[in-house]
């Protein structure tokens, strides 16, 4: 990861990786002293991974990965936008 994608992998980040039929994640995760290794495997369907030619790193929001987690596509056009800015009354 380090040599390929030049990130850390000591970061807070998580790093999330498809297999080619796209039916299986893992997501690499450091904690204190630590890797976190989480596994999801397909019953049936696919993840909408992002599609490219060669594996690039690209940085998702939160809400983006649950996307992805649940079987969606991380670019969802019909989804209400986040609200950053609070006013309270």
């Amino acid at each position: 990861m380090q040599e390929s994608f030049e990130l850390d992998p000591f970061s807070p980040c998580l790093f999330v990786f498809c297999n080619r039929k796209r039916d299986k994640l893992k997501v690499l995760e450091w904690e204190h002293n630590g890797f976190w290794l989480h596994y999801r495997r397909l019953e049936r369907g696919k993840f909408h991974w992002p599609s490219g030619e060669k594996a690039e790193a690209m940085s998702i929001s939160h809400r983006q990965l649950r996307w992805l987690l649940d079987g969606l596509p991380i670019h969802q056009q019909h989804a209400h936008r986040e609200v950053k800015a609070r006013t309270i009354l």
